[in-house]
């Protein structure tokens, strides 16, 4: 069952209560949450385009956060294909070594020196420059296919998939043809990958390294990662963002959290916020009050500076950012990390009185 802490301590359709300070990272909503089952491209795939849609995440978040105070409801997940086998596979365009084994792919100077020589596009900052491995973290929006290794192409289609925080390009040996047991070793091609990610991308998240498939030997090289430097989008019926220290500890006012894995989205703690509001004014205390989230700071939770998902603190006033020294904590010899730190503000606030 998924965790209650949003509002805790809810006894049938009681009122929940504020919460106690200070508001430090909470591991049990952490460990609870439904991680995405994926975490970057299907092996084999040239083409998985974004499908993440800010309107439908919201609407979910808003629900699970309702359906939380009472029952709990996963999301269902979809089962990728396969290629048929021995089937051919899509013209790779990358150039390839004479000797066609993993490790020529892996020492070709060709993919270091294009690496290390790529531009750095405009309102980007290179966050690892010619690795071995390719970004694998559980915020994967989508997956290109190039022509060229060229980072300018894969920042423009960055910038037009929404909520898109960072890509990766990379060199990828792939087979000619899908390997099954009649073509367990096919001839290789280069694939030019750019991929697309809801949050930064880090040195840390540049971890996968490939794959045998069959008796043919996926390796990645020329790996370059770029992250965006903008904040995240406004939200409707919110005022924001504004850019904060660490996270909020603020003396009162704080009504719950909600963590997200997956993509960084801003979005889903407003639906947060709201759902949070609507079931308390659907239930008010004796008096007709009721705890209005007016206020929600959104932040990227990492772990050992691996980004990890979405984290909404909730708060019926608004707080400036001096209250915002949290930056992260221990737990055992793991390190969480605050970053991307942003505060919304409802407008205009919610009395909280029916």
């Amino acid at each position: 069952m998924r965790s209650t802490c949003l509002v805790a301590a809810l006894a049938g359709l009681a009122y929940a209560a504020p919460k106690p300070t200070p508001q430090f990272i909470n591991f049990e909503e952490f460990d609870s949450a439904e991680v995405p089952e994926v975490t970057g491209p299907a092996p084999g795939a040239v083409s998985e385009p974004v499908a993440y849609s800010e309107p439908v995440a919201k609407a979910e978040a808003a629900a699970e956060v309702t359906e939380e105070l009472s029952s709990s409801e996963k999301r269902s997940l979809v089962a990728r294909g396969v290629n048929d086998p021995c089937s051919p596979q899509p013209e790779g365009y990358g150039p390839k070594p004479d000797e066609d084994t993993a490790a020529a792919f892996l020492a070709f100077d060709a993919f270091s020196d294009m690496a290390n020589n790529a531009p750095t596009p405009q309102g980007y900052a290179l966050s690892f420059s010619n690795k071995q491995a390719s970004v694998s973290l559980n915020s994967y929006l989508g997956l290109y296919t190039l022509k060229s290794y060229d980072t300018i192409k894969c920042q423009q289609l960055c910038d037009a998939a929404n909520l898109c925080s960072g890509f990766n390009i990379f060199y990828e040996r792939n087979p000619t043809l899908a390997p099954a047991e009649a073509c367990p070793k096919p001839s290789s091609l280069t694939n030019i990958k750019c991929t697309l990610w809801g949050s930064p991308v880090t040195p840390e998240s540049a971890k996968n390294k490939g794959q045998y498939r069959r008796d043919f030997q996926v390796v990645i090289a020329g790996s370059n990662g770029y992250t965006k430097n903008n904040p995240p989008e406004a939200q409707p019926g919110f005022t924001g963002p504004v850019a904060l220290g660490g996270a909020i500890n603020a003396p009162n006012s704080y009504i719950g959290q909600k963590y997200f894995a997956g993509v960084y989205d801003a979005g889903l703690c407003a639906g947060a916020c709201q759902a949070n509001t609507a079931y308390n004014r659907r239930h008010p205390r004796a008096d007709g009050t009721y705890d209005a989230c007016n206020f929600y700071n959104v932040y990227l939770l990492s772990k050992n500076n691996q980004p990890e998902g979405t984290y909404c603190s909730l708060y019926t006033k608004a707080w400036e950012k001096r209250y915002s020294t949290n930056f992260g904590q221990y737990r055992g010899s793991d390190y969480y990390s605050v970053s991307s730190s942003y505060a919304y503000t409802l407008a205009p606030l919610d009395p909280g009185r029916i």
